[in-house]
């Protein structure tokens, strides 16, 4: 029951952030039939109903462990400098004018993609492998998708980015890692990565 609830989480959160992927031209629609602020209500009270099932079915998974694998020490090393730049990444997302969504161009779907691995790297049990093997089989697919809509409607000029504007990026995403590493991480998952 536990991992079939998680699963259910992950079709209907992931699901809902896949229309985009695989039907876009009917996203477009039913924006257009619903209007706009009820597309957003409808895929917000879904999406957040995924993720309460992703949450309390990963929590249940997590009580009866199921080991594929024992990861070495070494790769929690390794998880948390990717977990890093994939903080910074999801900062770059949101600090406009940045050189590091400048080239990346869809810096939130890489930091999930990081953000995944390096938890593939971390966990070796079977809800760890479906839950972020399943967020990195989504990022996969988003960002390829995303990529090929922006070569079908390339922009028309190159963005303007700042030094500053990187800078604050960074910073920003560096923080945000400090405190979820050190603090929010122990306190919300209650597993303290340096602890």
């Amino acid at each position: 029951m536990a991992m079939l609830t998680l699963i259910a989480g992950l079709i209907l959160f992931l699901g809902v952030h896949s229309v985009r992927i695989y039907a876009d031209d009917w996203r477009t629609r039913q924006q257009q039939k619903w209007g706009a602020d009820a597309w957003r209500g409808i895929y917000a009270v879904l999406s957040l109903a995924g993720l309460v099932l992703v949450i309390y079915g990963f929590g249940l998974v997590r009580n009866e462990p199921v080991w594929i694998w024992i990861p070495p020490m070494g790769m929690r090393h390794a998880a948390s400098l990717l977990n890093l730049f994939g903080f910074i990444l999801l900062a770059a997302a949101y600090v406009p004018g940045n050189a590091i969504k400048a080239r990346v161009y869809h810096p939130m779907v890489a930091g999930v993609k990081l953000w995944a691995v390096a938890h593939l790297m971390a966990n070796g049990n079977l809800g760890h492998l479906v839950l972020f093997g399943s967020f990195l089989a989504w990022a996969v697919a988003d960002f390829i998708s995303a990529r090929q809509r922006d070569r079908r409607n390339p922009p028309t000029s190159a963005p303007v980015t700042k030094l500053s504007a990187t800078l604050i990026t960074v910073v920003v995403g560096v923080v945000a890692w400090l405190v979820f590493a050190f603090w929010l991480h122990g306190l919300l998952i209650g597993i303290k990565p340096f602890g």
